[in-house]
This record gives C-alpha cells, sequence and structure tokens, in this order.
C-alpha cells in the first residue's frame, strides 16, 4: 500500500520533497496559498490553504487521516515547521513535538530557551509597535534596563528569509528598522538583540532516536550592510575541524535546549571573538537551496529524502550508511556528520531598481563550466529592486567542482555573465543611479577610492553643443580610472570587464534609427555617464545610454 504525505508548501523550494516523496513510492498532497504554485503539477492533490493557518491545516490533516490515510506531514524550506508539527501530532504521526517546534519559530521563546539553557546567543529584548513611539531618551533608557547597546540587530519575531532585520548603529535609526521589523511579523512583534561579530555558517542536521547527524555545513556569505543579503553559500566550508566542531557542539546544545527530537534542525550559527553563538535553529531543512540541492551535490546524499523517510517513521538507511562518528565529547546528543566528496557553491546575481526590459546571456551563464543549476527569478517587465532581504534577488546559480575555490569560480563566472537589461528613461533607476557615489545603502557598484572620485568631478559635466550619439557607442577607461580596472562590482563583473562588455552590446545592437538618421542629444554628458556606470554597473551605463537615445527617436 502507498503511503501517503501530506508537504506543506508547494513552490521550487518544495520541490525535491515532492521529488523525493515520488521516489519513494508516495501518494503526494501539497498545500499552498498559491493556487499556480509551481509544485503543484507534480502532486496527487492539491488544497489551497493559507500556510499562516494552522488550524485549518491541522482540520485538513485529520481530515485525510480518517478518509483518505495519512503517514506522513513535511516541510522544506518554508517557515511553517509548527503547522507541520501540530498537524503530525493531532494525527499522532512521527515528528518534533509541537512546543519544541513552536520554539523554534519564535525567536522570543527560542533565545529565552537558548539563555535558561546556557546556550550561547545574543543578549535580546522583545519589542512592539508600542516601542516603536519611544523618544530617544525613552529608547535609551529602555536599551540600559535591558543591557543592551549599540550596534544592534532588529529583527521579527517569527520570519524568514532575512526579512525586516536590519543592523543598527544609533537611537536615529532605530525607529525606522523596529517598524519594518514588526510590519514583516506575523505577530506585529520584534527582537531587538547585540550584534554578534564574526563569520555565519549555516548547519542542516537530522535528529532521530538520540542521535544527532550533521548533514550540511557552509560558509554563508552576507552582504549588504546595515541589511542582511545572503549572497551565497558554499559548501562544505573550509573551517578547521576543531572550531567546525566547537560549532556542532554549541548547536547541540541549542537543539535539545528546544527540545527538537524526531526531525531536521538548520542553525544559522557565528564563530564570534567570543566563541560559537547561535544565531537562530529552526525545525525543518533549510531553504535557500542548501538542503535540497547543493548539499546533494557536494555529498552525493538526497537529503530530502532521508528527512521525508524520518517523517514517514521509516529509517534513514542510507543517512546511516554514510555518516561517521564525530567524536565531540561532552555533547547532549551522540554527534555524526556526513562527509562531502566535492564542493558546491550557490552565488545570487542582483540588479539595480527599475523594470527589465531585456535579460541577456542566460543560455551561456547556465552552460559555463561546473554550473548544475541555474534559477532566474527575474524576468522581462518584472519590477526589480536592490536588496534588502533574501527573497530579492534576480536569480541563483549553483556550481559544482573537486575544490572549494574551483567551485566558488564557477558559480561567479556564470553570475557576471547575466545581464539585465532596464526600461530607459524609468524613474527609480534614475533616482538610484544620481545618488552620490559615496552612498552607503544601496552602496555604488564600484567602491572607488576618495582620491578617484575627487577626480572623477574633473570630467566634462555638460556638452555645449549637440552630441553625436553614435560615437559615444564605444567607450574607453577614462585615465583616472586606469588604476581601479580590476575593481569589481556586485555580480563580480570587474571595471574594465564592465566596459568591454558596454562596447560589446553596441557593437550588435545599432544607435541608428530604422530610417539610417545619425542620432544627436544635447543632454549626453561625460560626467553624468561615468557616473551611472560607476554607480550601477553595466546596467547603469546602458540605462544612460539608452535613455539619453530614447529622447532622439
Amino acid at each position: 500500500m502507498k503511503k501517503h504525505v501530506l508537504i506543506l508548501g508547494a513552490s521550487l523550494m518544495q520541490k525535491p520533497a515532492v521529488e523525493a516523496a515520488r521516489d519513494l513510492g508516495c501518494r503526494i498532497t501539497l498545500v499552498d496559498g498559491n493556487p499556480n504554485a509551481l509544485s503543484r503539477s507534480y502532486a496527487d492533490s492539491f488544497e489551497q490553504i493559507d500556510l499562516k493557518d494552522t488550524e485549518k491545516i491541522v482540520d485538513f490533516a485529520l481530515c485525510l487521516r480518517q478518509h483518505e490515510g495519512l503517514h506522513g506531514v513535511f516541510t522544506a524550506g518554508t517557515d511553517f515547521s509548527y503547522a507541520v508539527a501540530r498537524a503530525a501530532e493531532a494525527c499522532a504521526l512521527p515528528g518534533h513535538n509541537s512546543e519544541a517546534a513552536l520554539r523554534a519559530s519564535d525567536k522570543v521563546l527560542m533565545r529565552s530557551c537558548f539563555e535558561k539553557a546556557g546556550v550561547p546567543s545574543p543578549r535580546f529584548v522583545e519589542a512592539d509597535g508600542r516601542t516603536v513611539s519611544l523618544d530617544k531618551k525613552g529608547l535609551l533608557s529602555w536599551l540600559k534596563k535591558n543591557a543592551l547597546d549599540f550596534p544592534l540587530v532588529v529583527k521579527p519575531c517569527d520570519n524568514m528569509g532575512a526579512r525586516g532585520c536590519r543592523l543598527v548603529h544609533s537611537a536615529d535609526e532605530f525607529s525606522s528598522a523596529l517598524s519594518d521589523a514588526v510590519r514583516y511579523s506575523k505577530t506585529a512583534r520584534a527582537v531587538v538583540e547585540e550584534y554578534m561579530d564574526g563569520p555565519e555558517f549555516s548547519i542542516d542536521a537530522i535528529v532521530c532516536q538520540g542521535e544527532l547527524t550533521v548533514t550540511g555545513f557552509a560558509d554563508r556569505h552576507i552582504f549588504f550592510p546595515p541589511y542582511f543579503v545572503e549572497m551565497g553559500h558554499t559548501i562544505p566550508s573550509n573551517l578547521a575541524s576543531g572550531p567546525r566542531f566547537q560549532l556542532f557542539k554549541t548547536f547541540a546544545e541549542g537543539v535539545r535546549a528546544l527540545g527538537l527530537s524526531c526531525g531536521a534542525a538548520k542553525a544559522d550559527i557565528k564563530l564570534t571573538s567570543r566563541g560559537p553563538m547561535v544565531g537562530e535553529i529552526a525545525a525543518r531543512l533549510s531553504g535557500g537551496y542548501m538542503s535540497g540541492w547543493t548539499f546533494p551535490y557536494a555529498s552525493d546524499l538526497n537529503l530530502t529524502r532521508e528527512a521525508l523517510s524520518i517523517a514517514l517513521g521509516e529509517p534513514p538507511e542510507a543517512l546511516s550508511a554514510r555518516r561517521v562518528k564525530t567524536g565531540i565529547a561532552d555533547s547532549p546528543f551522540e554527534i555524526f556528520e556526513v562527509p562531502c566528496v566535492r564542493h558546491c557553491a550557490e552565488r545570487a546575481w542582483i540588479s539595480i531598481p527599475g523594470k527589465i526590459k531585456e535579460t541577456l546571456f542566460f543560455e551561456k551563464a547556465e552552460k559555463r563550466n561546473g554550473v548544475c543549476d541555474f534559477f532566474p527569478r527575474a524576468h522581462v517587465n518584472d519590477t526589480v529592486d536592490f536588496p534588502q532581504n533574501n527573497v530579492e534577488k534576480a536569480g541563483n546559480v549553483l556550481a559544482c567542482a573537486p575544490g572549494y575555490e574551483k567551485a566558488s569560480d564557477c558559480a561567479a563566472a556564470a553570475v557576471k555573465t547575466v545581464f539585465l537589461r532596464l526600461e530607459e528613461r524609468n524613474i527609480t533607476s534614475g533616482h538610484f543611479l544620481f545618488q552620490a557615489l559615496d552612498t552607503a545603502y544601496p552602496p555604488s557598484a564600484f567602491q572607488l577610492p576618495p582620491d578617484v572620485l575627487r577626480k572623477l568631478e574633473t570630467l566634462e559635466y555638460s556638452q555645449k553643443s549637440p552630441v553625436c550619439l553614435t560615437e559615444k557607442m564605444h567607450i574607453r577607461l577614462p585615465p583616472v580610472l586606469e588604476d581601479c580596472a580590476d575593481l569589481t562590482d556586485w555580480n563580480g563583473r570587474s571595471l574594465r570587464e564592465t566596459v568591454d562588455l558596454y562596447n560589446e552590446l553596441y557593437k550588435k545592437q545599432s544607435a541608428l534609427p530604422k530610417s539610417g538618421e545619425v542620432l544627436y542629444s544635447s543632454s549626453f554628458s561625460d560626467r553624468e555617464f561615468w557616473h551611472c556606470l560607476i554607480r550601477g554597473g553595466l546596467q547603469g551605463a546602458v540605462f544612460y545610454f539608452d535613455s539619453r537615445r530614447s529622447e532622439c527617436l
């Protein structure tokens, strides 16, 4: 008889779970609030339910259990592990208990558990909309009362993907950061916590029968303060075994403190100047391509299938066969680790604000050496913005290779190949591009030294007579930028490569109208052009030229 599994979520991030269930011969029912969810067509049945409606999901699971039989409830890459635990518990199926899953879903409860158990984590205090209204004096008094001082991190109590998460250096920045965090919270609450320094890592693990098996340990690459945007991860990390095992032990202590005992657990954890500190631990497999893609590529182990087996009450046979003991002493669990046989790197590409007019070189990027998967997220006619969280990136690429640097280089080469051409004369694009080049956030594509920024001011500001745009189709780096030619932008493209690709684009695309008439513009400025290129990279230069050209057509 086929086992029947209920999977919460039907997006791309749940596709590996659907495929794993299919491999295990299961009948699959998917639940998602989006009736057009990507993975819907792969399921045997689909039910449209808002994933935030826990009670309705529990009722639906009980109905399935009674009328069709149900053997497991599962999710991956969503923030609804509490709903999974509640549904599984109501149906007497395997899984984390619901109280533990709730503690792993609410950062206030989570931090409180860590504090009580002595698990290293940042000092914190809960905040809500009332805290936003405090004046500067009241805020400073409130922080002092809670033994907190700047810099601080403000984040929602119950969201994922770095939504509403921001680093705050002063009281002047606090109110807007807290307003964002409360807005992104399902319960209108936020956590205010001390900032943790040091590199950040992701850990995926399986907890079962009193044992903890680390199934993925990756470097996280975080950029663009005051926000925390993950521009990719690399697995396995090259961190030495000593500090790596310290992180594993601290993670295990956090898992025990939360009470997670049967299923997946996922951590964001830092190696700070004070040692390992837990950012958060979730009662699910990770999103962001790690559990479903990069770890399987690196290890040859289908982690999602093993976690799903546990949810179905079956032994994770491949996991048991592949794991090795770590020998970590004084841990609440016996800790195992699944070794990787190669490296896998995930990298993202991003865009400046605007509306996409054309996507170029996607096929070329996808065919780059080492590329395993290519996931564009922004397409023609989509509106894009500079990211403040992990869901606002324009796309992701995954690459595999025998070594850490090689895998990273393969992914980076694909990212810098991609180009998103923006609609000309767009107000939001123009506003972004004509901000100062030393703007802290959003930062300029190329971070030039102060002396070079000053020298750029000497470029011609405007033309006194009409300019022939066909003469501006081919550009050369001005002498003032020669020493900066190897600087790279957010997507890894150097200044020299940007100039070369700009020339290549306009070599193929004539600036002349169909009549063959020569185009003249009185508004083209060398200084403005290079400002836009430095500020917005290739997108900025092409936007400026296309906008000036459109004025003449």
